[in-house]
């Protein structure tokens, strides 16, 4: 049954839902905090002369629409509010939610800048966005620059951005970069024909395609990412950033990167009841080149991660990058599809467009179509909040050079996770930087990646600098580890650092370091440590007297002491020439800090402990 609007309908109530939708003439339906579903198509203004038929989405009012397959139509308008985050120095990237008007139902209508951003002038009145040339875009009038307006699709070299500025028009589901206004933040009316229905668009192997939500409604990222249609991408979303103060134009004075999000469902986790296992890392800021990528001996400026958070459900307009598939052949796609739309609040702390992380948002508002009995919940640092179980566990690692730039990295664990590529798990790094580390699976470079727990694991840990610098490696965000020990293997030194107790600290020449550092989950102590303890052996650090005291009461058979600082540096080496009961070594010329003693036995066997001198 169609529904016919020949005056105007005010839609205040939680949901609307019509089997086919036609607002006549200068009709307009005005949706307030409402989701407005349509089983099958929309027309606007029914073919009619006149173009004044409107459709108002205000105040987080959304429309999602069936699996009808007759098109929208019409020279009427769905409008809809987004703001954008960024000032006049700063990209967002951008979809669009609908597209030029037109009347025919077979398509949706490509869209440009100059055809579907509007300024607003009241709840249900708007002006075209103006269209400028100069570097800066202003928000009273509203100017657009169209200096800074580009696609990408596919593509890996800076120089393949298309410029969109000329009017170029671009089909529904691809992204589009833009800059802000002078005043920062800048709420835009987009208006045209809303887009339905299945919407595709091109990837490439390992290269990227520039794509937005191309619905007036939230996307849910995990239906995006599994459905069975879309194995041609890396199941990653990448969403760009850049340091907010840094007010130039210039390309070599950017600093920004790319946040990366995935998420899955893991029906054998959580002791079995299943669980969704949400990941993602904030972008990790570096200058950028003329040829648009990181500069080698170029700090961040910043000195942390980025701010901005990506939760699992894509707010309208969001943009953002994805990655086609190791392996596929010419150019395949990838699809959106009603399926995918997701009522979803942008108050709900579920759904944001790419701004600065709130972890006090209000709780979830979801009014979805279909009960979800298993809610991502989020911690005090704003990340996801796993089920308590052991069979379910993550750690991130924070990565420092030089306290100039932070490569964060997360590890999850999960009982469906291979030794393979896990889909849905695990994200590529987008974006190596000068000086970075990752995870690595044979060749590939992995910023989130995940095994099935195992207490043998050994994970390696690759970090590549391009000059001499101080490196500090620190745990973060570990849950469902139950106070167990994470370590870092020095393989150079053999030290195993306890992460959870203490931070790995080192200087390292420029290089790349591939097979030098891990992560484990057992030491060369806990090995040993019962062969010591039978024998009552012990280490510890009398500060009185300024001395490290190795007690031997069963005069076990000592190869060497050493003692070597956090950063690895050796503070001395003793050969053991003699089986004593008790051993006495002067630290009173030692910094005060933490060390680590390191016993080795004739037989190989070796107990590391820490030890923390305090001369007085």
């Amino acid at each position: 049954m169609k529904t016919y609007f020949n005056t105007f309908i005010l839609c205040f109530l939680t949901t609307y839902c019509f089997a086919q939708l036609s607002v006549k003439n200068d009709a307009y339906i005005f949706a307030k905090d409402a989701l407005v579903f349509v089983e099958d198509d929309i027309n606007l203004d029914d073919g009619t002369t006149g173009t004044d038929s409107r459709f108002y989405l205000r105040d987080e009012a959304q429309l999602i629409q069936g699996s009808g397959s007759t098109g929208n139509s019409g020279l009427g308008k769905l409008s809809v509010y987004q703001e954008g985050t960024v000032n006049n120095y700063a990209y967002n990237y951008w979809g669009s939610p609908v597209g030029a008007p037109s009347s025919d139902n077979n398509i949706n209508a490509e869209f440009s800048v100059y055809n579907v951003l509007n300024d607003t002038l009241s709840l249900t009145t708007n002006t075209p966005a103006i269209i400028g040339t100069s570097y800066d875009g202003t928000s009273s009038p509203l100017v657009i620059s169209n200096y800074w307006l580009y696609a990408y699709s596919p593509g890996t070299d800076y120089s393949e951005w298309d410029y969109i500025g000329d009017g170029t028009s671009i089909p529904a589901g691809y992204g589009f970069t833009m800059k802000g206004s002078t005043s920062g933040p800048q709420l835009y009316d987009f208006a045209g024909k809303p887009n339905n229905g299945d919407i595709f668009v091109d990837v490439a192997a390992e290269q990227t395609t520039l794509v937005g939500n191309p619905y007036p409604s939230a996307l849910d990222a995990y239906a995006f990412i599994h459905d069975v249609d879309n194995s041609n991408m890396t199941g990653t979303l990448y969403f760009w950033e850049q340091d907010p103060t840094v007010n130039s134009h210039y390309l070599t004075d950017y600093i920004g990167g790319y946040a990366s999000y995935t998420i899955t469902y893991d029906p054998t986790a959580n002791s079995g009841t299943g669980a969704y296992i949400e990941s993602y890392l904030a972008a990790t800021f570096e200058t950028l080149g003329a040829d648009g990528f990181p500069v080698n001996g170029s700090p961040s400026g910043t000195g942390t991660n980025a701010s901005k958070s990506v939760r699992r459900y894509i707010p309208i307009g969001q943009g953002f990058n994805i990655e086609g598939a190791t392996g596929i052949t010419g150019t395949q796609q990838v699809v959106f599809k009603n399926s995918h739309r997701h009522y979803e609040k942008e108050s709900s702390i579920d759904s944001q467009f790419f701004r600065a992380n709130n972890s006090n948002s209000s709780s979830n508002l979801n009014q979805n179509l279909t009960n979800n009995s298993q809610e991502i919940q989020y911690n005090a640092d704003g990340f996801q909040q796993l089920p308590a179980s052991t069979d379910i566990r993550r750690f991130r690692l924070n990565v420092d050079f030089n306290n100039e730039v932070t490569r964060q990295l997360l590890h999850n664990f999960t009982p469906s996770a291979t030794n393979g590529f896990d889909y849905g798990l695990e994200s590529p790094n987008k974006s190596p930087n000068p000086r970075d580390s990752y995870f690595i699976d044979g060749t590939t470079p992995y910023v989130t990646q995940a095994h099935a727990y195992d207490i043998d694991l050994t994970i390696p840990l690759v970090v590549t600098i391009d000059q001499d610098m101080p490196l500090r490696v620190r745990i973060y965000d570990v849950q469902n580890f139950n106070d167990e020990s994470i370590y870092l293997h020095d393989k150079v030194t053999g030290i195993y650092y306890d992460l959870t107790v203490l931070d790995f600290n080192t200087n390292l020449d420029s290089g790349t370091y591939s097979d030098r550092f891990e992560i484990t989950f057992k030491s060369e102590e806990t090995l040993t440590t019962n062969e010591f303890e039978d024998y009552s052996f012990s280490v510890f650090q009398n500060n009185t007297i300024s001395q490290l005291v190795v007690a031997n009461p069963e005069s076990l058979s000592i190869d060497s002491v050493s003692l070597v600082d956090i950063t690895g540096k050796q503070m001395f080496k003793k050969t053991i020439l003699s089986n004593n009961n008790r051993y006495e070594f002067s630290t009173k010329n030692l910094s005060d800090g933490v060390y680590i003693a390191t016993i080795t036995l004739e037989n190989n066997n070796k107990l590391s402990k820490k030890i923390v001198i305090t001369n007085k």
